[in-house]
């Protein structure tokens, strides 16, 4: 099968973006949004974003044309033809949580607390020497919380969210659909967030890529975000 009739799945931060001190601090360069837009275009639609930011964050970065996209680790989706599906579990504990790590965030210089909705993310790459601070502080809620919840470490941000999605699933439903179904899966993140899609991609038989060092379960490697981008463009070629 040729790699234009393949299903591309992308992480978007770390993956197809630089990663940057705060998550508003990204930029996206015109040729990122082109070269994006236009592998949708060349694989019929078949390309997801598959990201921990929300769904509007990723509109309000890529523009265009909207995406199939997968947010906040699954935890909302839109679909190929453009309909939305959101997980409406653990409103309540989350209000909760809202309000003791913005208390956590406050307590420091260089912690940022950023409520995406649905989940909830600890961010201290401004000040890594806070890591275990942030660890115990987010361990502690999620204690508090119960097993409705789960806690999702990832580079220098510590996140809440409901339990039970994880962008494993949210690939393996995007699977199930049209423009995706009956392709070959390919992934390509960077982060342990991650490695739930890599799972589920090498189930099927496809390809998981991780970008950069770190223990994975993915079988490919590519360096860098430029690496991606070069790699991306090449699907053009054939």
């Amino acid at each position: 099968m040729p790699r234009w009739r393949w299903a591309y799945f992308l992480d978007v931060d770390g993956t197809l973006l630089e990663l940057a001190r705060t998550p508003d601090a990204v930029h996206v360069e015109s040729a990122t949004l082109d070269l994006v837009h236009g592998v949708h275009v060349i694989t019929g639609g078949a390309l997801a974003l598959i990201t921990g930011r929300s769904i509007e964050d990723i509109d309000r970065l890529f523009g265009g044309a909207p995406l199939p996209i997968a947010g906040q680790h699954g935890l909302e989706r839109r679909d190929g033809g453009g309909v939305w599906r959101t997980d409406g579990g653990g409103a309540e504990g989350l209000e909760i949580a809202r309000r003791r790590l913005t208390d956590v965030a406050d307590a420091f210089d260089g912690l940022l607390m950023e409520d995406k909705g649905r989940s909830l993310a600890l961010h201290y790459r401004a000040a890594p020497q806070l890591e275990s601070y942030v660890l115990d502080s987010v361990r502690s809620l999620g204690d508090d919380l119960g097993d409705d919840y789960e806690i999702q470490v990832g580079k220098y941000v510590v996140e809440l969210r409901p339990a039970g999605t994880d962008k494993g699933e949210a690939i393996r439903a995007f699977m199930n659909e049209e423009p995706f179904h009956g392709r070959t899966p390919v992934f390509i993140g960077d982060d342990v967030t991650d490695e739930h899609g890599f799972a589920v991609v090498n189930e099927m038989g496809g390809y998981a890529v991780k970008v950069g060092e770190g223990e994975t379960i993915a079988r490919w490697r590519l360096p860098d975000v430029g690496a991606v981008e070069r790699w991306l463009l090449t699907i053009s070629d054939e």
